[in-house]
């Protein structure tokens, strides 16, 4: 109820969508004063559908609101955050989209928290896509049908190629959006996570990959690069000398060594950006780590998609969020 909370200080209406709670959430927002719209759980979820049920809900209480915040339901609104959206959007006529800092609430409870928070953390100006917390004009909605409900992960991304192939603009500006609880502890959880992430990238690269826009198309290619390819030629090489001469096997472990160079380059990355050695050092590790896992998320959708099949909902955090727009 915190998220809800959080959008009722500043928002003229909020809509909740619940999806399949069982706490009673929908009877303490309807306390609350909120709209709620309870998905009907026999259809396939995603984060898209309920963003899309929960905006035309919005727009069936008040059809003249002009302006949407979306926020995850694992997220609160930082106070003033509205106002300043609202000026900024205000300011060009073009702009679909403002976000700003979503932060995580407890990087220090974990590393996998801590990778969140730098996630979050992108660069300030006209950018390509936004995240799940945004200001959306709707009449930009509107133009482009919304989100696509049958993406299971990266909407966002996804929405906003055709948003900006319809000559509207995406913009981070530097104020703080929200709060965030990743609540990840464990290495299965980052895994899985990364897992969602690769099959976000492929989804997005089969949907827009093509000329003009390449959608995607720099992240598959160094995740099978990394994830799949190298891995396999280590392997080859490895056998292949251990069949010859067991005593040169450790030949074939040499192009390994380039994932040390990989982490060498993600790590001075990072501190150029200031962060911190420590941190800087973690964050490189696990990102030469997550080629792996996003390699398999590529793969899973593409082995779905051969043989005709949806890949269902990938969560890290077990039950879906609930997701509201303000």
């Amino acid at each position: 109820m915190a998220c809800l909370r959080s959008a009722l200080r500043d928002a003229e209406t909020v809509v909740y969508v619940d999806s399949g709670s069982t706490d009673d959430s929908p009877a303490a927002a309807r306390a609350m004063g909120v709209h709620v719209v309870e998905l009907d759980m026999s259809i396939p979820f995603t984060a898209a559908r309920s963003r899309n049920e929960g905006l035309a809900r919005l727009l069936q209480v008040d059809p003249s609101i002009e302006l949407v915040q979306f926020v995850d339901g694992d997220c609160e609104i930082v106070p003033g955050w509205l106002s300043r959206a609202k000026a900024e959007i205000a300011g060009n006529p073009r702009a679909a989209v403002v976000c700003g800092r979503r932060r995580e609430r407890y990087p220090e409870h974990s590393i996998y928290n801590a990778l969140c928070d730098i996630e979050w953390n992108t660069p300030v100006g006209q950018a390509k896509y936004c995240g799940g917390d945004a200001l959306m004009r709707v009449a930009a909605l509107r133009e482009v049908g919304g989100y696509d409900a049958s993406v299971i992960a990266g909407e966002e991304p996804e929405m906003c190629v055709r948003l900006r192939a319809r000559g509207w603009t995406i913009h981070r500006i530097d104020a703080e959006m929200t709060l965030h609880d990743a609540a990840m502890t464990r290495f299965a959880q980052w895994w899985k996570r990364m897992v969602r992430g690769g099959h976000a990238y492929a989804e997005g690269y089969a949907m827009h990959g093509g000329a003009p826009e390449f959608h995607r198309r720099k992240e598959t290619r160094s995740n099978w690069a990394w994830g799949l390819l190298l891995p396999l030629v280590v392997l080859a090489g490895t056998v292949a000398l251990a069949m010859w001469d067991w005593r040169w096997c450790w030949v074939g472990l040499l192009p390994a060594l380039l994932y040390d160079v990989l982490l060498i380059k993600v790590f001075l990355s990072a501190r150029r950006r200031g962060m911190p050695a420590a941190l800087a050092l973690a964050y490189a590790v696990y990102m030469v780590i997550a080629k792996f896992p996003l390699a398999i998320g590529q793969m899973t959708y593409y082995w779905n998609r051969s043989r005709g099949r949806k890949t269902r909902l990938i969560e890290y955090k077990g039950a879906e969020p609930a997701r509201q727009a303000a």
